[in-house]
């Protein structure tokens, strides 16, 4: 089995950290590189299309949010994030007004948490008039309950505390927020010590004020170890996960569990591939099925290919088929599910083609979905027919770091 290489798969990381309610892309040194990039503008919009908002009991709000914590650090989230990878680029035209218009949608029904990046194209923009919308068009009480978390994806340079600070600096802008509710920080090379330095600085922007929450993306085990022995409080690390990729549950699970460290999944419902809509799909037949004509499917089909092969994928398919049709419910909303019952799993993105399509309701419905002993044990068992991820590929982010 080769590896899956930086290659191959530096141009999907999808920044791949927490659930309740998708990769980095190459580092743009453009965007990044230097301290002083300015930040990208802002339109303002004015137009106000109010939507549907979502009513729950406190026992439902309950299930929807979870805290992740480290000391007096602590940040309340929704446990099914909505990512927003689908914004850089590859998966259609992105009209603004549209895509704030879905955000808000999206924060209506309950779903308050978005996940983005330095490098997710303009994410990072349309939260800040989002947010502002929010600001004018909501009671301060939901304001309140909107949380966006960032990542930041430097190249492996000196990590000064300038460089560190003016870098941090434009998500605050672009964002348009005076403190950051999650900060999650990547590293590519372990070979280079820096990154000990970086998170170092980011805990004195912390202790500014200019971030409230301090969490990883894509560290293993061993890194995520030695950072919290260094006093770095870190709250969570944003890791891969699905049905097929268990890697977070073999090693780093139980350092989480001593620490109290929380992940947040990434790939959970594999770019749309964990759905009905590819269930029966011969895909060596031409023209036969949906095409993978996006960086996600293109992505998370390696994934399976690393697993297992498509014929087990189709079996893998059917039995979550089998479960999700005896609780009234979708593939992916079972996929998910299935792994927000993880050890130490916080919350699980899903990723938001924002003004484009929503799966509102199916994200909802994973709520008050319970999946029962047969229901796991079934699901596991396809699961663990496929090959172990860890020995094929590495531990949790190795897949952007071997060549």
């Amino acid at each position: 089995m080769t590896y899956l290489s930086p290659a191959s798969l530096c141009s999907s990381f999808a920044g791949p950290a927490m659930f309740t309610c998708s990769n980095p892309g190459p580092f743009f040194s453009g965007n990044r590189a230097s301290s002083s990039s300015p930040a990208t503008g802002r339109r303002r919009i004015h137009r106000v299309l109010r939507s549907v908002r979502c009513v729950t009991t406190t026992e439902e709000k309950n299930a929807r949010v979870t805290t992740v914590k480290n000391g007096s650090d602590s940040l309340v989230i929704c446990r099914i994030l909505n990512g927003m990878w689908q914004t850089s680029g590859g998966w259609g035209r992105i009209d603004r007004i549209a895509a704030v218009e879905a955000m808000l949608s999206y924060a209506d029904a309950g779903l308050k948490t978005f996940d983005m990046a330095d490098h997710y194209g303009p994410a990072e923009d349309l939260y800040g008039i989002f947010i502002n919308r929010v600001r004018r068009e909501r009671p301060p009480e939901f304001l309140e309950e909107i949380k966006g978390l960032t990542k930041w994806v430097p190249p492996p340079v000196k990590m000064t505390n300038n460089y560190v600070r003016d870098n941090i600096n434009i998500s605050r802008k672009r964002m348009d927020v005076s403190s950051l509710d999650m900060l999650q920080f990547h590293w590519w090379d372990y070979s280079n010590p820096g990154y000990l330095d970086a998170l170092k600085h980011l805990t004195d922007l912390k202790e500014e004020g200019k971030i409230k929450t301090l969490a990883l993306t894509n560290f293993d085990t061993e890194r995520l170890h030695i950072i919290l022995e260094n006093g770095i409080p870190i709250v969570s690390n944003q890791v891969q996960h699905s049905v097929i990729d268990m890697r977070p549950q073999q090693k780093m699970a139980e350092l989480c569990r001593r620490t109290g460290v929380q992940l947040i999944t990434y790939g959970t419902v594999m770019g749309g591939l964990l759905s009905e809509k590819f269930l029966d799909v011969n895909l060596s037949i031409p023209f036969a099925g949906p095409s993978l004509n996006t960086p996600s499917l293109q992505k998370y089909k390696r994934m399976v290919d690393a697993w297992g092969d498509w014929s087990l994928f189709q079996v893998l398919l059917q039995t979550l088929k089998t479960v999700a049709s005896k609780h009234g419910v979708s593939i992916p909303s079972v996929a998910v599910r299935y792994v927000l019952s993880q050890a130490s799993v916080a919350g699980s993105m899903i990723g938001v083609r924002l003004g484009l399509s929503d799966h509102i309701n199916d994200t909802n419905a994973i709520f008050s979905l319970d999946l029962d002993e047969e229901d796991m044990n079934s699901i596991t068992e396809v699961s663990m027919k496929g090959r172990d991820l860890l020995k094929v590929i590495g531990d949790c982010g190795d897949e952007y770091r071997r060549a």
